[in-house]
């Protein structure tokens, strides 16, 4: 499904550097990719996140899992294949706005580490944030705000990440937060926290 298709094509570059957008908005372009178990926190924090940078004049985007998979990716189903395509054309869509200066969050399960690396390696150096929302199987199971663990359990849905299907954790990722044990607003805090400690918020 990656295989380069399309011929005679060039690859045209840009008058604007990355750097003279950066300087208009004042802070680095960067991807924050939220990986973790269904119900772990991803999209919640990610978009806490995107309104506590947002209040500070900071340009910022959230691509979030349900959401793509109703316009951009609304073919793909759950196999590996189309969770690979899936996390492939996200990586690609994230890495324009970043190279525009924006921060962009990403909320997706992306259980695959191969996808993940994938996306890193198209990105320049220091863009790819990845953050392991860690949760247990087992809070995530209590949470199941779409009772997706419900219907997996019962065998009503297939390919469901860490009931029948794998989910492989960061082995190095940029940053850990404790969804066991902390609320949304003090995790959303250490990302932002995080992005102060590193340079991304200033130019």
């Amino acid at each position: 499904m990656t295989e380069q298709k399309a011929t005679n094509v060039t690859w045209h570059e840009h008058k604007v550097s990355l750097a003279e957008r950066e300087k208009i908005k004042g802070h680095k372009g960067a991807v924050l990719w939220f990986t973790g178990l269904s119900a772990c926190g991803k999209s919640t924090i990610a978009n806490e996140v995107d309104y506590l940078l947002n209040q500070r004049g900071i340009h910022t985007i959230v691509l979030d899992g349900d959401n793509i998979r109703m316009g951009l990716n609304k073919n793909l189903g759950f196999s590996a294949e189309d969770r690979a395509e899936n996390i492939r054309r996200i990586g690609e869509v994230a890495k324009l706005f970043a190279t525009s200066g924006t921060i962009v969050g990403t909320a997706f399960i992306s259980p695959y580490k191969a996808d993940r690396d994938k996306v890193r390696a198209i990105l320049a150096p220091g863009e790819y944030v990845e953050i392991y929302v860690n949760a247990s199987l087992e809070t995530c199971e209590k949470r199941d705000p779409k009772g997706l663990y419900k219907k997996a359990r019962a065998g009503e849905l297939k390919n469901f990440t860490g009931i029948d299907d794998p989910y492989e954790a960061p082995e190095k990722p940029e940053l850990v937060l404790d969804s066991d044990n902390k609320g949304i607003a003090e995790l959303a805090q250490e990302v932002v926290a995080y992005l102060e400690k590193n340079g991304y918020l200033k130019a």
